[in-house]
């Protein structure tokens, strides 16, 4: 039986969102007051509404009542079921009224919105920087905590993200699920490939607007930038030296660990940097430094043709 808008005499005095009743309401003010009244015993994590609380307190339990009658997977929410059963149907019943786009879930859709808007309402309180949808500023707190939640089984590394882990398995399993159209390359990551696309395409999509040069990777863009900036965002805690990139950073440190993970397969020596075993290993191959200088000249010359 439907509820007619006759019959919801309580109004939100905020944003004017009428409820049939009260007690509804007053649930729904805690959206703008912020007010979670709702706490986790466990964890200690706040909730505006008592049945989130419930909902949350399975992932503690481990309970998953709601089972799949087609494929048998199980979930702790009810809600997770019905976004799981669009899998089987392939319902997409969210159109986006600009380029007409469908989705599965009424939050996808809201979510793309934002690429036609450029709206970003998700600010991380740390830094400032704004996300169109709230699982990336998730994904970016990660940067400012240090916490990798996702573990691999087979190797102990730890992810920030669940689809970096996924994307590491398969270094383990060897498979290369995403394959270049052109030359039938194989790669792991989805990324791998886009990045792989443009030696065949000559372009570089990523341009400095100070100095105009041109790269492949928006990554290399960024850490072109510090070069322009002088930026070092990347603070050793142990001596406080920056440094532009956090790959140079993370050798750094190991001047304080001690710690020397590349390794001769020839004679066991260790060295705590990679460029340092390449020069070992040309003692073992008969070859010298400018052996090693001409060869990197001529890779860059070939590199640099690559992206004219």
């Amino acid at each position: 039986m439907f509820t007619h808008a006759a019959e919801k005499p309580h109004s939100c005095q905020v944003c004017g969102t009428v409820f049939s009743k009260n007690s509804h309401l007053k649930t729904h003010m805690l959206t703008h007051t912020g007010e979670k009244p709702y706490s986790c015993k466990v964890c200690g994590k706040a909730f505006s509404q008592n049945s989130h609380l419930k909902n949350h307190m399975l992932t503690h339990t481990g309970e998953t009542p709601y089972s799949c009658e087609i494929c048998g997977t199980t979930f702790s929410l009810k809600s997770n079921l019905k976004t799981h059963m669009l899998t089987h149907t392939g319902e997409k019943p969210h159109s986006c009224q600009v380029c007409g786009t469908s989705f599965s879930l009424k939050g996808h859709l809201k979510n793309h919105m934002f690429t036609h808007t450029g709206e970003k309402p998700y600010s991380c309180q740390v830094c400032g920087t704004a996300f169109s949808q709230n699982s990336h500023l998730k994904t970016h707190m990660l940067t400012h905590t240090g916490e990798k939640p996702h573990s691999c089984q087979v190797c102990g590394t730890s992810f920030p993200q669940k689809s970096q882990l996924r994307s590491h398995m398969f270094t383990h399993t060897g498979v290369k699920p995403y394959l270049c159209e052109v030359c039938g390359s194989a790669f792991y990551q989805k990324l791998y490939l886009k990045r792989h696309i443009f030696t065949h395409t000559g372009g570089t999509p990523y341009s400095c607007e100070v100095c105009g040069s041109a790269f492949y990777h928006e990554s290399d863009l960024k850490i072109h930038m510090s070069s322009h900036t002088g930026e070092k965002p990347h603070s050793c805690k142990v001596c406080g030296s920056t440094f532009s990139q956090r790959s140079n950073l993370k050798t750094h440190m190991l001047t304080h660990t001690g710690e020397k993970p590349y390794k001769c397969q020839v004679c066991s020596t260790s060295f705590s940097h990679k460029h340092s075993l390449k020069r070992h290993m040309l003692r073992h191959s008969g070859h010298t430094v400018n052996d090693l200088g001409q060869s990197k000249q001529k890779s860059d010359h070939n590199r640099g043709q690559c992206t004219q």
